[in-house]
């Protein structure tokens, strides 16, 4: 079953994100993942959330979403993203 990350990330880094945006790509593509929305305008519509930068990326499944997360090629990117901004992520099956 198809499953979706969802990332909300605030930017502490810009040039420094902009690198890992850059490195990020390959991984995912090479674990199956593509991107549906990366850093568009977001608007509320309701409740009281307010996301910087979304991004959304699109897995044939739910494990490989898991596998792409922890794999060795995207463990020195991810530090990169834990360093340059904020996240909150999660995943969500598709129906």
């Amino acid at each position: 079953m198809t499953a979706y990350v969802i990332v909300d990330v605030e930017v502490i880094d810009m040039e420094g994100y902009q690198a890992y945006a850059r490195l990020a790509r390959p991984t995912v593509e090479q674990y199956g993942g593509k991107y549906l929305a990366r850093g568009g305008q977001n608007e509320l519509l309701e409740g009281d959330w307010q996301p910087k930068r979304l991004v959304i990326l699109e897995f044939e499944s739910l494990a490989q979403a898991k596998t792409w997360l922890n794999s060795p090629e995207y463990a020195p990117v991810r530090a990169m993203r834990h360093k340059y901004g904020c996240t909150n992520m999660v995943v969500v099956e598709g129906v």
